[in-house]
C-alpha cells in the first residue's frame, strides 16, 4: 500500500481463530487495520465505537450469523461486506448476497485472492456515486440508453428489449456478483424471480452477441449456483 493513500480500517468476522489470524495477519501486512470479532453480535458491538471500511464475515457463526449481520448492517449502512463460505453453502451464499453482501469468497482460498477481492471492493466503495445518466461508458462498453443503441469496442450490437434492459443493469454494477434473484426483480419484476430459466436463456443470447467468437473477451462470467459478474472490459 502507498504511504500516501489513506489507511482503510476492515473488520473481521469469524469464529474459527485460525481463520482469524490468518486473516488478521496478511490484511495488516498490507497497512490496514484490522480488528476482529468471533459473531455477528460482538462485530454489532464493536461497530458502536469503530466504524470500518469493510467487513470480512463468515456465514456459519454462532449467537449471530453472517446471514443476520449482513441484514442488520443494510438497515444503517452501506460498508462494503464481503462473505465467507464453504463449499455446498450457495443456498445461504445467495441469501447474504440478496441481504447486501457485496462479494464472496469460497474457503479454501488463497491469500492473493483474497487481496485482490478486497482491493476491488473498496474501490468500488469509494467510487463517486454517479446520477443514472442517459449514456453509461464503462469499460469496452457505451450504451445509449434513450437511443437504446450499444457500442462494444466501437461495433454496434443489435440487442432485443430485454437483452438490452438485462445488459444495462449489468453495466451499471461492474464487477459486483448478482444473484439471480436480484437480476429476475430488476429486469423482470419480482413476479418472476423463481423463474430462473429466464436469465440462462437471455445471458447466452447476450453472450452470443457480444462475444461472437471463442477468442473474445468474456464479459458475463458465470458465478456457479449463485448469479453472474460483469466485467466490461479495460
Amino acid at each position: 500500500m502507498a504511504q500516501s493513500e489513506v489507511k482503510r480500517n476492515i473488520l473481521v468476522v469469524d469464529d474459527e481463530a485460525q481463520i482469524t489470524r490468518v486473516l488478521k495477519t496478511s490484511l495488516s501486512s498490507q497497512g490496514y487495520g484490522i480488528r476482529t470479532a468471533s459473531d455477528g453480535e460482538e462485530a454489532l458491538h464493536l461497530m458502536k465505537e469503530w466504524t470500518p471500511d469493510l467487513i470480512v464475515t463468515d456465514l456459519r457463526m454462532p449467537n449471530m450469523d453472517g446471514l443476520e449481520l449482513c441484514r442488520r448492517v443494510r438497515t444503517e449502512s452501506r460498508i462494503p461486506i464481503i462473505v465467507l463460505s464453504v463449499k455446498g453453502e450457495e443456498a445461504i451464499k445467495v441469501e447474504a448476497l440478496d441481504a447486501g453482501a457485496d462479494d464472496y469468497i469460497t474457503k479454501p482460498f488463497s491469500v492473493t485472492e483474497l487481496l485482490a477481492r478486497v482491493r476491488a471492493t473498496l474501490r468500488r466503495a469509494v467510487a463517486p456515486q454517479e446520477p443514472e445518466t442517459p449514456v453509461v461508458e464503462v469499460g469496452d462498453f457505451r450504451i445509449d440508453i434513450p437511443g437504446r443503441t450499444v457500442h462494444v469496442k466501437n461495433r454496434d450490437v443489435r440487442l432485443t428489449p430485454k437483452e438490452f434492459d438485462l445488459l444495462v443493469y449489468l453495466a451499471r454494477h461492474p464487477g459486483k456478483v448478482l444473484t439471480h434473484r436480484a437480476l429476475l426483480g430488476a429486469v423482470w419484476g419480482q413476479n418472476s424471480i423463481e423463474q430462473p430459466e429466464y436469465l440462462r436463456v437471455f445471458v447466452g443470447q447476450l453472450r452470443k452477441k457480444l462475444e461472437p467468437d471463442e477468442n473474445a473477451t468474456h464479459y458475463i462470467v458465470t458465478e456457479p449456483w449463485v448469479g453472474y459478474r460483469f466485467k466490461p472490459g479495460d
